[in-house]
């Protein structure tokens, strides 16, 4: 049975006790890691902070991704009370609300650059934050949903901004590979978090994919945790660049 004993993880995108990132805080806690844990602004600390405490994060600390002191601050608390990093959890996204309910050929400029900041440019940010962290390697693992290959009903720019996400795994993971640092994206099948119940239509998506899964179950936040447990691990360490659906093989069927 793999440890994360002695190794330490950022955790960055709980919002509540449903989301994605809470489940793999609560796994990577469960197997020995110590915990950074952050929240998105004054609004969400009341949310997160008990959450990060039950788990006994040795770092608790705001960031909004778009705030560059804000994320030199953590990875300089990180540096002085660690002087290491194992594992980078990213698992944020964000588009303005009009354009991920319009039509794909009518989002803005400017929402498309946001959600493109937020979501996948930020992930680059904080793997070249942690990459000194790492010198016996390390993981950095993201989130993706299947409307990043396929067209999926109402999840419309997300579609193509997960894309470019996909894409930044496979590009890190080669050029951090010779580093001994893996990079990961998790694809859960449709889950109901916060995050996803900005799509339109979501309690439509949820019931046609369990029903269309081989297992006829949805994912859990503790199936996707699970797995990002593992991924973290020392026994993990040679793969790398993939995105691995947790989705009770909802995206084999057609």
């Amino acid at each position: 049975m793999f440890s994360l004993r002695g190794q330490t993880a950022l955790v960055v995108g709980i919002a509540n006790a449903q989301s994605i990132a809470w489940g793999c805080a609560q796994a990577l806690r469960a197997q020995g890691a110590k915990l950074a844990v952050t929240w998105l602004n004054d609004k969400a600390e009341p949310h997160v902070r008990p959450l990060a405490e039950e788990l006994e994060a040795d770092i608790m600390a705001p960031l909004d991704v778009r705030n560059e002191a804000q994320m030199d601050a953590l990875f300089a608390e990180i540096t002085e009370r660690w002087g290491k990093l194992d594992t980078v959890l990213h698992s944020i996204a964000f588009c303005p609300r009009d354009d991920l309910h319009g039509r794909v050929v009518d989002c803005s400029a400017e929402g498309f650059g946001l959600a493109m900041d937020i979501s996948v440019h930020s992930f680059l940010r904080m793997i070249r934050r942690a990459e000194p962290l790492m010198p016996e390697g390390g993981t950095c693992i993201t989130v993706s949903f299947q409307g990043a290959s396929r067209v999926v009903e109402h999840y419309n720019i997300m579609g193509p901004v997960k894309a470019a996400l996909e894409s930044v795994v496979r590009y890190a993971a080669a050029e951090l590979g010779p580093r001994g640092i893996s990079v990961h994206a998790l694809s859960p099948g449709p889950l109901a978090t916060r995050a996803a119940s900005g799509i339109a239509e979501f309690d439509e998506l949820l019931d046609a994919a369990a029903r269309r899964a081989p297992t006829h179950h949805l994912a859990t936040i503790q199936n996707v945790g699970a797995y990002c447990a593992f991924l973290a691990s020392r026994e993990a360490s040679n793969v790398t660049g993939g995105v691995h659906p947790i989705d009770g093989g909802y995206s084999i069927t057609a």
